[in-house]
């Protein structure tokens, strides 16, 4: 527990300090607690730290936690979703991060109606080209926000999200960055019905501060916070 608190308040200082050098107001910017293989009563204890808001990668997981937690947190689905995995979360999430697909805009969307329920959703974009990451290319993206705008009225596309490469020095992360911001913000100039570029998911452990620094508004942080994990889970 205290080395979750010493975690939590280190990374809450970076942001604030990080936020007021950009001249950014610090609470403009979400902590998303990337709790993927943390037991539950370690979320628990980040809860009564006060952890708002949680991220899983996969959607039975998330379900699981939801059963025991329920809505003492929000919870966000940042992984990569799959059609038939859809049903586990649709009643449980907050925000959904992995928005890159038609196929799967229209599930979200049928499942949505079934519970009479709007539900928000990112765009994934794959800014840095690499095949292994999921993700819209950028020039695609236009193209499926005008479908989903047009096609699929239970989802409200809020902002973008994306991950730099592993490998990228700090020039290529930055550029990474800047540009989910400037495509989220063409986007955003459309006017499209039920699409409002509000947030940028971007920024992990190794790289949040550099993603504050070119505006994003969520950083998903697990490394830094709960510690290294087994992610082979």
């Amino acid at each position: 527990m205290d080395s979750l608190k010493d975690n939590l308040e280190r990374v809450r200082a970076s942001i604030n300090q990080v936020a007021l050098s950009s001249n950014r107001d610090p609470k403009s910017i979400l902590l998303l607690g990337v709790t993927k293989t943390v037991d539950v009563d370690v979320v628990e204890s980040a809860i009564e730290l006060g952890v708002e808001e949680v991220g899983e990668n996969k959607p039975q997981e998330l379900a699981r936690k939801y059963d025991i937690i329920k809505d003492r947190v929000k919870w966000h689905q940042i992984g990569s979703l799959q059609t038939n995995k859809v049903k586990y979360i649709i009643d449980k999430v907050e925000l959904i991060h992995s928005l890159d697909r038609v196929r799967l805009a229209d599930e979200i969307n049928l499942r949505a109606d079934r519970i009479d329920r709007d539900i928000k959703c990112l765009v994934q974009v794959n800014m840095s080209g690499e095949e292994s990451k999921h993700g819209l290319r950028p020039s695609d993206v236009e193209d499926f926000v005008r479908y989903c705008s047009s096609n699929c009225p239970r989802i409200r596309i809020v902002g973008m999200m994306t991950m730099a490469a592993a490998d990228a020095d700090e020039k290529g992360v930055r550029a990474c960055f800047r540009g989910l911001r400037d495509l989220s913000q063409s986007i955003d100039r459309l006017g499209l019905d039920n699409v409002k570029m509000k947030e940028l998911s971007m920024g992990m452990s190794g790289d949040y501060k550099i993603a504050i620094e070119e505006g994003s508004t969520i950083v998903r942080v697990g490394t830094s916070i709960f510690g290294k994990r087994d992610y082979s889970k």
